[in-house]
């Protein structure tokens, strides 16, 4: 089966490494593929890594994760 390709987006440092660290991603037949601390940077990893499942912060500094 296909593994689904994920990007984290957060700008709380802890917070992004929290959820990246505390799942277990092989489990739930995913593999984080990426990570940005802001909307900005997140948008360009999305479009340049174009993952299944986007996991963002809504309320960011520079952009919103909307």
């Amino acid at each position: 089966m296909k593994r689904l390709r994920v990007v984290v987006v957060e700008d709380e440092y802890y917070v992004r490494k929290g959820i990246i660290n505390s799942f277990d991603w092989n489990e739930l037949e995913c593999e984080v593929v990426g990570e940005a601390q802001n909307g900005k940077k997140g948008a360009v990893i999305i479009e340049e890594l174009r993952p299944d499942v986007v996991v963002t912060d809504i309320e960011m500094p520079v952009m919103s994760g909307i």
